[in-house]
């Protein structure tokens, strides 16, 4: 089985994939220096909920936007289930040209959601991923990647916009049932909601008109992340929603490329199991 991990800026996710369906996802807040035990002790228990083992984990994959991470995660990896994790990074074997001036740049998440997509939908595509940031990234027909736009996530934007303005409460963010607020929290809705629809529709509309590859095919639209559906509700440019784009980008990177050698060592939980 494979233990795929997603680390972005605000949470790890977890998951295991059995070969044909994913058996578990699991969320941890993103702690750069949270120990490979600190992992392990509640990865574990976690795993043992789902009936699986440590020893059903025969490869690990990362991706990862925080550097910060990787050591105590590539470790969890080594001691606690005997596998050297295969890290996403742009020298890999992805499969398609990563058409930017400087590949090694690019967020590995947005070159595995790129992946993951053009798999699954094909291209020309643009995949919408509500993250930490609100990125938008551009596949060709061929599925190269092409590049993309990062805007500020929309929990940014409204943690910024409480900091910033002395009488403006936090707010959580919905679809408000109005354009123009009666309130306080009603407006800060509407302009968070339906400014980021604007945004979407906005450079969706830009990026058709701008680029020759996606010119010639119908661009279609995937959005991943959180905020995702509640998003898709507001416009009519999103086509699909897939919360498991970026761990599918996982599983297929750790499919094309072969799986890095580690000197082997008596797993930790040895006996215990």
């Amino acid at each position: 089985m494979l233990l795929a991990v997603d680390a972005g800026n605000t949470n790890v996710v977890f998951a295991v994939h059995d070969g044909t369906e994913w058996r578990g996802r699991w969320r941890l807040r993103t702690e750069a220096e949270r120990t490979s035990d600190e992992y392990a002790v509640w990865l574990l228990a976690l795993l043992q909920h789902a009936g699986l083992k440590p020893m059903d984990i025969t490869r690990c994959a990362i991706g990862t936007v925080v550097p910060a991470a990787l050591y105590n995660l590539r470790r969890l990896c080594r001691e606690w289930f005997d596998c050297e994790p295969l890290i996403a990074r742009a020298p890999l074997d992805w499969g398609f040209e990563i058409r930017v001036d400087a590949p090694h740049e690019v967020g590995a998440d947005r070159l595995l959601n790129a992946l993951a997509a053009h798999h699954r939908y094909k291209g020309p595509l643009v995949v919408i991923d509500f993250g930490t940031a609100t990125t938008f990234d551009v596949v060709a027909k061929d599925g190269a990647y092409l590049g993309g736009v990062i805007a500020p996530g929309i929990n940014l934007s409204i943690e910024a916009l409480h900091r910033a303005a002395a009488r403006l409460p936090r707010i959580g963010i919905g679809r408000p049932q109005a354009v123009v607020g009666r309130n306080t929290v009603a407006a800060m809705q509407s302009g968070i909601y339906w400014g980021y629809i604007g945004l979407l529709e906005g450079i969706v509309a830009r990026i058709r008109a701008e680029y020759d590859e996606v010119k010639d095919g119908r661009l279609k639209v995937i959005a991943t992340g959180g905020l995702a559906p509640l998003f898709a509700e507001g416009t009519t440019v999103i086509e699909t929603t897939d919360p498991d784009t970026t761990l599918d980008g996982l599983r297929l990177l750790a499919q094309r490329n072969p799986a890095p050698t580690l000197v082997r060592h008596p797993r930790r939980d040895d006996g215990l199991a």
